[in-house]
């Protein structure tokens, strides 16, 4: 195991899922539910089943597909996903 990997990976996840809107509907859950230790384990499934799902395409795209040109693809549809929102009317 590559704990360098482990602790980046760790990390990114953290920073990118802090204050997004999956925390701010599980505060709100928990506020609505009652039922804090339920929806913590309803959310620990669920981005255990995202992250699991990305990991495996990101294995199978890679067989088939160069990483280089997997990251910049990524890197453009970030962009365009900005721009799209960034313009949309609201």
């Amino acid at each position: 195991m590559s704990w360098r990997v482990l602790f980046s990976t760790f990390g990114l996840v953290f920073l990118a899922e802090l204050g997004d809107k999956t925390q701010l509907m599980t505060i709100s859950l928990v506020s609505k539910t009652k039922a804090p230790w339920s929806v913590l384990a309803g959310g620990c499934l669920a981005l255990c089943v995202v992250t699991a799902l990305g990991v495996l395409a990101g294995e199978l795209l890679t067989r088939v597909i160069p990483a280089a040109y997997l990251q910049k693809g990524a890197a453009i549809l970030f962009i365009g996903i900005g721009v799209v929102m960034l313009f949309a009317k609201r």
